[in-house]
């Protein structure tokens, strides 16, 4: 093969390693995309258990009334960012947290679909929830993974 017909063929495959290359960094740039979310998540739900046990800590200090609600937004009285406020169906748009009157759960929904499932519970179900203050906790609860 001459050096004329060598170099036909080496534009093409210089596209090829470019697209493969384009190819893995949209996929690392898209999982780190959901690992954000996923940490972001993490976060409101940390700062909305924190706000639950102060609200627990000066009701046991203070006394008074708790919320009758079972959504822990309105106990904390602290609404995550992009929160829609409480709902009977699932909201077709990602990135929101919402009350899901039905199930009694709030719930945050990833861009991709899937969601993160919280409930407020107290007793003897409140053992498993992290930051319990007088028998009353946020759990998590774990969704099985929707199949598109």
């Amino acid at each position: 093969m001459d050096t004329g017909q060598a170099r036909k063929y080496e534009f093409p495959l210089l596209v090829l390693i470019l697209c493969a290359l384009a190819w893995l960094l949209l996929n690392a740039l898209q999982d780190m995309r959901e690992q954000y979310e996923a940490a972001a998540m993490q976060v409101e739900a940390s700062v909305l258990r924190n706000e639950l046990l102060d609200r627990l800590a000066h009701h046991q200090s203070v006394g008074g009334g708790l919320p009758d609600s079972r959504n822990p937004v309105v106990w904390a009285a602290y609404k995550p960012e992009n929160y829609l406020g409480e709902l009977d169906n699932a909201p077709a748009e990602g990135n929101v947290w919402y009350f899901d009157t039905r199930r009694q759960e709030l719930a945050y929904r990833y861009r991709s679909g899937r969601e993160a499932r919280f409930r407020l519970v107290g007793g003897a179900a409140a053992a498993g929830a992290q930051g319990v203050l007088g028998g009353i906790g946020l759990l998590r609860v774990d969704v099985p993974e929707v199949v598109r």
